[in-house]
């Protein structure tokens, strides 16, 4: 239900704990005792584990809140900072920082810190260290991680534009859309209408035009959303809202009809004086379907269902086929769709972008319950990944290997990255570029964001070893700090990305 890829290559995994026993065990003959939980008082399997991308390995960890429908950010230091839930964790704050394997880290809970349940809310990394803590459902207001007073209602501020947008039959815009711009203000999108907000000021600076067709994206629609990729050779910022499910699907599927998800995606420049959306249409008809920005640039587009809407057992017709973006070509050659799974991937999965260029998928459960047997759509606890088609073999000779890079960078200061690559061509056909790693949950990725750096200059060290002077992200509005996988992408095909830190 939850992924979050963390700065020592592993992956943060967790599901809600009321959904009965997992199949695996928590060491040490620990065991969960929660008076509260709606289905086991007394549990000793995990629902939360790190992954080891390299081992293919697990860990299990220990959560004692239930985590259903929670939402995460990572602190400046990697820390991952997760934030509510449902029943007894819908007000609880927890805690990871990665550590080795052996120390034995684990999940340290707060209960009761967050002054509102949040439950289907959002989060975002702000450009002091804060995360930001906005909606949930029937929650109309934000807050911050860390506030002053443990608790305390001190930093809760009121946000009517949630109210406004919510869906009068079910009074959901939940999951809304949250993208920090570089000029350090929030852009908040709730199933058809969107504002940019000043945070600090707890002041609407401005309301954009609502998306065309008037069709809701946020859950239980599940269309999804992403910040493009900010050049800072030419800071446009340009938000991306794809897919979704109209707006009578929800209840339609509560009676058994199934109607066509959203076949639109829609692309707004917010810094325009009078900016308006830009309509495309997908290829293929998706809801819950996950976008996820690649080390190029471009955009993937999977998971999901062409039928119906995201809730239990209101998904039908998978897509299995994704499709990539690509936000620079012309408008008819913007979409490819590509090679399909087997595995359908619908309402309760997940996925992310890895360092080395693929995209890890996981989970898929339409049911109340764990339910494996008798069902169209199997409840699905796999792993799989998808390798886009840079990572073909063909592209070998021009895909760079980098050798080393700055891993602590400071705002707008020079660092080098040294790179290996058989066929170097150009430096016009080259690009360094930083992505942040996400926490992925119902089809959208928080706090995802690409910065394509200054190169000043491209010289050959050796042989085909060349080095590239760069310049670190201007700002902390464009570029929060934490840590960033960085990519050196040459003629179209990106490396395996490199940490770095960025304070």
């Amino acid at each position: 239900m939850h992924m979050q890829l963390l700065h020592d290559n592993k992956v943060m995994i967790f599901d809600r704990t009321d959904f009965g026993r997992s199949n695996i065990s928590l060491p040490d003959g620990r065991c969960r005792d929660d008076s509260l939980d709606t289905i086991l008082k007394i549990d000793c399997t995990a629902h939360s584990v790190v992954y080891d991308i390299k081992s293919n390995g697990i860990r299990p960890l220990m959560v004692q809140t239930d985590t259903w429908c929670s939402s995460g950010a990572l602190l400046p230091d990697g820390t991952l900072v997760q934030t509510g839930g449902f029943n007894d964790g819908e007000r609880v704050v927890r805690t990871f920082t990665p550590c080795d394997d052996s120390e034995g880290c684990d999940w340290v809970e707060f209960p009761q810190f967050l002054s509102r349940r949040r439950w289907y809310a959002s989060n975002q990394i702000l450009p002091d260290g804060r995360i930001i803590i906005v909606g949930g459902r029937r929650q109309f207001d934000y807050e911050f991680y860390p506030k002053n007073g443990f608790g305390s209602d001190d930093q809760l501020f009121s946000l009517d534009f949630l109210r406004w947008t919510r869906d009068n039959t079910n009074e959901n815009n939940l999951y809304p859309f949250l993208h920090l711009l570089p000029d350090g203000t929030l852009f908040i999108f709730a199933n058809t209408r969107s504002i940019l907000l000043d945070y600090n000021q707890n002041h609407v600076l401005k309301e954009f035009p609502p998306i065309p067709d008037d069709d809701p994206r946020n859950y239980p629609s599940s269309g999804s959303s992403v910040l493009l990729p900010l050049d800072e050779s030419n800071i446009d910022p340009e938000i991306m809202v794809c897919g979704g499910a109209p707006r009578s699907a929800y209840e339609r599927a509560s009676h058994g009809t199934f109607i066509r998800a959203i076949t639109t995606c829609g692309r707004l420049k917010v810094s325009e004086q009078y900016p308006s959306w830009v309509m495309e249409q997908m290829p293929i008809p998706r809801v819950m379907g996950d976008m996820i920005i690649l080390p190029t640039g471009d955009v993937i587009i999977i998971n999901g269902a062409e039928l119906g809407t995201a809730g239990w057992e209101f998904g039908r017709a998978p897509v299995i086929r994704p499709v990539i973006y690509r936000p620079s070509e012309q408008n008819d050659w913007r979409f490819s769709t590509m090679a399909s799974s087997n595995r359908p991937r619908l309402y309760h999965s997940s996925a992310i972008l890895l360092p080395d260029g693929r995209i890890l998928i996981g989970g898929s459960n339409p049911h109340i319950y764990y339910n494996f047997t008798n069902v169209e759509y199997p409840t699905d606890l796999s792993l799989e990944t998808f390798s886009p088609p840079y990572l073909s073999s063909e592209y070998l000779p021009v895909r760079p290997t980098i050798l080393s890079a700055g891993e602590n960078l400071s705002y707008n200061k020079p660092f080098s990255v040294r790179f290996l690559v058989q066929e170097y061509l150009t430096e016009r056909v080259m690009s360094i570029r930083m992505v942040t790693p996400s926490f992925t949950t119902y089809a959208f990725s928080m706090n995802q964001r690409m910065v394509v750096l200054r190169m000043s200059s491209v010289s050959r060290a050796m042989s085909d070893m060349y080095d590239v002077d760069v310049l670190a992200p201007s700002t902390p509005e464009i570029a929060p700090p934490g840590y960033y996988m960085l990519f050196v992408v040459h003629a179209n095909v990106p490396s395996a990305g490199a940490w770095v830190k960025i304070s």
